[in-house]
């Protein structure tokens, strides 16, 4: 996750409340929330098992002396969770495997530094805290990170990575059989996409755009595909592109320069996508909505209205869920994940 749009995610917009509500009864229904700040800081970034029933998420525990993110995974019925990462470092961008059993996810842990970071971090936090202010946030980049397959309770795990420098950001394809996730193996500032069996073997790189940011890929359902957000044209200001499997027929969704358009996950039908985008061509800070587009047509149909951000959008299996990661309460001090029915817009 770039600075940018970090740094952005946190913004109020002055809407009407019965206005937003009303505009986004459209496409969502019984909307509610699924992690608090009682058990958590901050959460986002959450997935669905295949089965719909559980999902994976990154929360920042307030029990716990680590301040960075950790993996979880909750049981939507219950609303119980449970620590899958080990507790150590930071961690990032997990996603089940098809068939259930496993979970891919990203850590620093092997840092033989990692806890060094902790008090650093800390202090930061409550500098923040007295002055009330938040600070620009930046996704470093940890050239530590590796990504590692568990079970769901933690045990069983296997490093999958382990060439130097950032290795994050992964999802399985539907088949179970390949990994796409993003690498900086070839060089510092160059963050590329690559694809390796669900093994950790057989790595071979997707994209060749040297000096940019390439990541957030996922398979589409049907395996052909993959999207992922890019800042081919200028720093930070990522847009949206879809690349085939193997290689061919790059192309790019979005192209408007004033928008940061990023975190685009397919929906069951490998022919459309949600993402989040913001104009950063207004005045004052920009508040993130999320957006459903069909990738032939281009045509897009605003799903998100309100105050605050709404960012990391991903659909249940079945494509009756929407759950993604937001600011709208306005009264806690971070984002929490929320989920909703999600009726599909005619077009």
């Amino acid at each position: 996750m770039l600075s940018i749009i970090l740094a952005t995610t946190l913004s109020l917009s002055a809407a009407d409340p019965t206005d937003w509500k009303q505009a986004e009864s459209a496409h969502l229904k019984n909307i509610r929330q699924l992690t608090f700040p009682a058990a958590f800081s901050r959460a986002g970034e959450g997935y669905f098992s295949p089965d719909g029933k559980t999902i994976s998420f990154q929360a920042e525990e307030k029990s716990a002396e680590n301040p960075f993110y950790q993996i979880f995974t909750m049981d939507l019925a219950s609303g119980k969770f449970s620590r899958v990462s080990t507790g150590v470092g930071k961690t990032t961008c997990s996603y089940f495997s098809p068939d259930g059993k496993k979970i891919i996810y990203a850590s620093t842990d092997l840092d033989p530094k990692a806890k060094d970071h902790y008090a650093t971090e800390k202090k930061l936090r409550d500098e923040e805290r007295k002055t009330k202010t938040r600070r620009r946030y930046s996704w470093d980049f940890d050239p530590t990170f590796d990504i590692f397959e568990a079970n769901l309770d933690g045990s069983g795990r296997k490093q999958l990575t382990n060439t130097k420098g950032y290795d994050a950001e992964g999802s399985y394809s539907a088949d179970g059989k390949r990994i796409v996730f993003c690498s900086n193996r070839s060089g510092e500032g160059n963050y590329e996409l690559y694809i390796m069996d669900s093994d950790g073997k057989n790595v071979r790189k997707l994209t060749d755009a040297p000096g940019c940011y390439n990541g957030g890929p996922f398979f589409s359902p049907d395996g052909k595909r993959v999207i992922f957000r890019a800042d081919r044209k200028k720093k930070d200001q990522l847009q949206l592109y879809v690349i085939d499997a193997d290689g061919k027929n790059e192309r790019v969704l979005t192209s408007d320069l004033n928008w940061v358009q990023w975190g685009p996950y397919w929906y069951k039908d490998s022919k459309h996508i949600i993402y989040a985008g913001a104009d950063h061509g207004v005045k004052g800070r920009p508040n993130y909505d999320l957006y459903w587009m069909n990738i032939e047509t281009g045509k897009k149909v605003r799903i998100t209205h309100a105050p605050g951000a709404d960012v990391l959008p991903v659909f249940s299996p079945d494509g009756k869920k929407l759950m993604w990661t937001s600011t709208r309460d306005g009264k806690q001090p971070g984002a929490q994940l929320y989920i909703a029915d999600f009726v599909v817009p005619t077009e």
